[in-house]
């Protein structure tokens, strides 16, 4: 009877270690599930954040390629630009000249020099007649240039104007708070390399005029410009030294369309709703 109890007891733990070895595979198992289920979700958990925060940033690099600059030249403040303006136009760079600015060829022969070490020298006869055609894809612009108010103005326009500078430049900015459209550069930061002297002050800006743009600074006008297209931009008049020193013949049309391509306010006041390229500027004198 002794024997026969002793081994039904063996018998017993041997069960009892079965089933508790089961159930530690079973907890064992159990775990792993749980820890590749944990795994699984972990994983979709970072796809799904990495894709999100792509598309951010995508987003983001695209709104700052846009944002426009406003240190330099801009004609008046503006709240932060929310608009996304047309695909910037890559132009080329011209020559860079050193040393003393010599006066361009007036046939029209002259290679593009977009850099100048110098200001130029006294390059047109302040005695004649110039006028100045923009040939923009909006339409030509026409204006007669005021040689006899704004001689040295006058004269860096037509020397820029010769040498091809503005050739391939943009309309960058369309302020339809104070009426005007700016160019001279591909952006509001490019200038020739040098400034210029203010010439005169107290200027009032009328519908039609043609004035230089410069900093918030005195004298630090170089190769911008600004259209008057409206009668805001006398808001202007307290600021009387951007130099008005043409004044448009024909083309305001063009002048007042181009404007109302403005797309929202911006930094810039507004920038056009599509690229307004000025092909060339031609000077004629007599």
């Amino acid at each position: 009877m002794g024997t026969e109890k002793r081994e039904r007891q063996k018998l017993n733990r041997q069960q009892r270690l079965t089933e508790l070895a089961a159930q530690q595979r079973r907890s064992t198992t159990k775990k792993r599930g749980l820890q590749v289920i944990s795994l699984v979700a972990l994983v979709l958990i970072v796809v799904l954040v990495f894709n999100v925060t792509s598309g951010d940033d995508t987003s983001e690099v695209s709104s700052a390629d846009t944002v426009l600059n406003t240190t330099t030249d801009t004609a008046s403040d503006a709240p932060t630009d929310t608009t996304a303006p047309a695909a910037p136009v890559v132009t080329a760079p011209g020559a860079t000249l050193t040393g003393d600015t010599k006066c361009p060829a007036v046939d029209g022969s002259q290679a593009r020099v977009t850099k100048f070490e110098k200001a130029p020298p006294m390059c047109i006869d302040a005695s004649k007649k110039y006028t100045a055609t923009f040939d923009t894809t909006e339409g030509s612009i026409v204006v007669d240039l005021d040689t006899a108010k704004t001689p040295q103005t006058v004269n860096n326009f037509v020397t820029l104007s010769r040498y091809k500078y503005y050739d391939g430049t943009v309309i960058f900015r369309t302020d339809t708070s104070i009426d005007i459209i700016q160019g001279g550069g591909l952006t509001n930061t490019d200038d020739p390399g040098y400034t210029i002297a203010d010439e005169g002050n107290g200027y009032k800006y009328v519908e039609g005029d043609l004035a230089m743009a410069r900093t918030g600074e005195p004298n630090s006008a170089g190769g911008q410009w600004f259209f008057v297209a409206g009668s805001k931009a006398s808001a202007l008049d307290g600021q009387g030294t951007y130099v008005n020193f043409a004044k448009v013949t024909s083309g305001l049309d063009v002048v007042k369309n181009i404007l109302a391509l403005s797309s929202g306010s911006g930094a810039l006041g507004g920038v056009p709703s599509r690229n307004v390229i000025i092909n060339s500027v031609t000077i004629t004198e007599s």
